[in-house]
């Protein structure tokens, strides 16, 4: 009998997938240009509301429950399988951004709270999908496209300050082009995205798995060394601003000024670079991982964040360049780990349940960022700026000793495969 011809081989490399990764890193960092509009505008709001600093910290916390709602609901329901990918991820980006424009009219500070939990219960269909509709794309390279979009969503989050750092642009302006900005992440991906080649088979979320993830120790241990990044993240991306107006401030009450808030424009600037140098982290994190395996990345990652909370606090009232360097030097690792915590998740949890080990990591770490969010605040006014951030390090730490164990426990592949 004559052997029928060869089946031919799955091409690892999609056509037009660098197109579609370039559409999808776009869309991210205009979407996700929403999360902290309300801290960069937290001066205006202050004073509008008189709010104190803790308060200004609950426009970030906001976002961050709005979101685990969102991630949750989207788990429970399973959205991200029941309707298609862009449809679902314009639809959410549109309804941001009207959450978003809705902060410049209500009247109170409790409304305003309830616009940015809508605003980040939206979001929740902005950024995990296009985790996935990513990797639809990716099947070599899979961890450097992921990282990029990761690194273009970094950026977006830091856009506000920029933003807010234009002359003239005031409260109305940076609030309407952000929302401007999602409005046009949606039309991107509702116009311009297809589904990629490699496409995931549709598993739900279920909670009977939740008991057997909690059980299983290499998941255990790559998820605490994700809570741990997450435990400094956001409390880092959301008080590094105060942190840098009132260093330069106190730079400026030295030098003989009157101290009041620095130089603005300039601290608006540099706040959205140190954010956006996450960027560049998160790239360089998925090019690394391609090379010496996710553990090592995160590794080296968390080491030097930690050093960095350990020490800024110590250049407070310096010069505002050598605060500035110190900090642009934290934002790029500070992120540059987080979607290989993801990759490890994938490797280490059990194949049945990586779903669901997504999602309670995901949930359990956006959670865990309202601690710090709020307690760094309290820390500042009791201790002062200089003793505020050390506590941070506690994450980096602890999650250097869950890594440092799962390694002893599990082979970790590369971005690009397995070793």
């Amino acid at each position: 009998m004559t052997p029928g011809p060869a089946a031919a081989p799955v091409s690892e490399e999609a056509p037009g997938r660098w197109r579609i990764l370039a559409l999808l890193a776009t869309a991210e960092l205009l979407g996700m240009s929403l999360w902290f509009v309300g801290n960069a505008v937290a001066g205006e709001l202050g004073a509008r509301w008189g709010l104190g600093v803790a308060e200004k910290g609950g426009l970030t916390t906001a976002v961050q429950l709005g979101f685990v709602a969102g991630t949750a609901l989207s788990a429970v329901l399973n959205l991200a399988d029941l309707l298609p990918a862009r449809r679902y991820f314009a639809v959410s980006a549109f309804l941001a951004a009207l959450a978003n424009a809705a902060l410049l009219a209500v009247p109170s500070f409790a409304l305003a709270l309830l616009c940015r939990f809508a605003t980040g219960l939206c979001l929740a269909g902005v950024y995990p999908p296009a985790m996935k509709m990513t990797a639809t794309w990716f099947r070599s390279d899979r961890g450097l496209a992921i990282g990029t979009v990761v690194g273009a969503l970094t950026v977006g989050k830091a856009a506000p300050w920029l933003l807010a750092a234009v002359p003239g642009i005031g409260l109305e302006g940076t609030v309407l082009a952000a929302s401007a900005g999602a409005v046009s992440a949606a039309l991107l991906v509702g116009l311009g995205y297809r589904e990629g080649p490699f496409e995931f088979p549709r598993r739900a979320f279920d909670w009977r798995l939740v008991a057997a993830i909690v059980r299983h120790r290499e998941t255990r241990l790559a998820t605490a060394g994700y809570l741990g990044h997450m435990w400094e993240l956001y409390a880092m991306w959301t008080w590094v601003p105060a942190f840098l107006a009132a260093s330069a401030a106190a730079t400026a009450a030295a030098a003989g000024g009157d101290g009041a808030g620095g130089p603005a424009r300039t601290v608006g600037a540099l706040s959205f670079g140190v954010i956006a140098a996450g960027g560049l982290g998160c790239i360089w994190g998925g090019w690394a991982a391609r090379r010496i395996g996710y553990a090592r990345v995160v590794t080296y990652a968390m080491r030097a964040s930690a050093i960095c909370c350990l020490g800024i606090g110590l250049l407070f009232g310096r010069s505002l360049w050598l605060v500035g360097a110190v900090a642009l030097v934290w934002g790029f690792f500070v992120v540059a780990d987080s979607a290989q915590f993801s990759a490890m998740v994938t490797e280490v949890a059990p194949p049945h349940a990586v779903g669901t080990a997504l999602t309670l990591q995901t949930s359990v770490g956006f959670l865990l960022t309202m601690a710090t969010i709020q307690g760094i605040p309290l820390l500042a006014e009791r201790l002062g700026w200089r003793f505020a951030f050390p506590l941070l390090a506690l994450g980096p730490a602890l999650g250097l000793v869950a890594i440092a164990r799962l390694q002893r426990r599990a082979t970790f592949g590369t971005a690009s495969g397995p070793r």
